[in-house]
């Protein structure tokens, strides 16, 4: 006897009301394909139609990103969006939330955390002073409210930007982030995915992450709360050669890069029905 499906009842709390129920996902890695240099970084044809479809079905559809949320905002055409919710529709476009909460955007309006522009000098200062000391291969990322030092192009540089980011930290008084074959130095503000996702979340029946990193663990221990408070939650995680284990062992479904990121997601439209080729897995 085959086993059953467990997808169908792990998607039903959204499919079945998503006017009552959120999609959260990351950026790179999820709707996006890693790549060598962070500004070559677009998602997979499909993904932003997508979205924008999603979001007018669902209460709260939302890309949480360490991208800059005017990244995004290009990326995603949060500024092309025609279509204004005025109570007709049951969700709210498309939102973005970038630096991992530091910025937030709908449509092509951007606002910051209060507290950031006490840290853009420090975060400048930051950035000269690794601009003017990496090693060949090693790219500055500068962001504006945080800079990460990737070295994807000069894996021999690895222990260098760790020692460097944790120098830089302790006179800057900045805050290390490692991520995927880069270290980001962001400010003392408490603010993560963890937090995007409980605020996005607040009175959804359902809730879900898609995501591929560390830096998502957060998002995926605020779905925990909100199951422990009633919420149907559901957490995929994007499976790839680098995806670290404690990531990996959290999903309750596990998909195979962006191009499975978008096959479940499009699985989440409703009256979207089940497709023929093999799907992702459920935990």
């Amino acid at each position: 006897m085959a086993t059953p499906d467990p997808l169908p009842r792990l998607l039903a709390p959204f499919v079945e009301n998503p006017a009552r129920a959120g999609i959260l996902t990351d950026f790179d890695g999820t709707l996006a394909p890693i790549v060598d240099h962070p500004g070559a970084a677009r998602p997979l044809p499909g993904a932003v139609e997508l979205l924008h479809d999603l979001a007018r079905h669902y209460r709260r559809v939302a890309v949480i990103s360490g991208r800059p949320a005017a990244f995004l905002v290009a990326q995603l055409h949060l500024a092309d969006e025609d279509e204004v919710n005025e109570g007709e529709a049951p969700g709210e476009g498309l939102v973005v939330s970038g630096l991992y909460g530091l910025e937030v955007a709908m449509g092509d309006a951007i606002t910051a955390h209060p507290d950031c522009d006490l840290w853009r000098p420090m975060v400048e200062r930051v950035a000269d002073e690794a601009d003017e000391q990496a090693p060949t291969g090693v790219f500055v990322e500068r962001k504006g409210l945080s800079v990460t030092l990737h070295y994807r192009t000069a894996p021999e540089a690895e222990a260098w930007v760790q020692r460097w980011a944790a120098s830089a930290a302790g006179w800057s008084g900045l805050i290390e982030h490692p991520a995927r074959m880069s270290v980001e130095l962001r400010p003392p503000i408490p603010v993560d995915k963890g937090r995007v996702v409980e605020e996005l979340a607040e009175r959804l029946d359902a809730a879900c992450f898609f995501g591929d990193d560390v830096g998502d663990l957060p998002a995926y221990e605020a779905l925990d709360r909100l199951h422990a408070k009633g919420v149907a939650t559901l957490k995929v995680v994007v499976r790839s050669p680098e995806a670290p284990p404690e990531l990996l062992a959290t999903a309750d479904v596990l998909v195979d890069g962006p191009t499975g990121a978008l096959d479940l997601l499009r699985r989440m439209l409703p009256g979207a029905g089940r497709p023929a080729s093999p799907g992702p897995i459920a935990g």
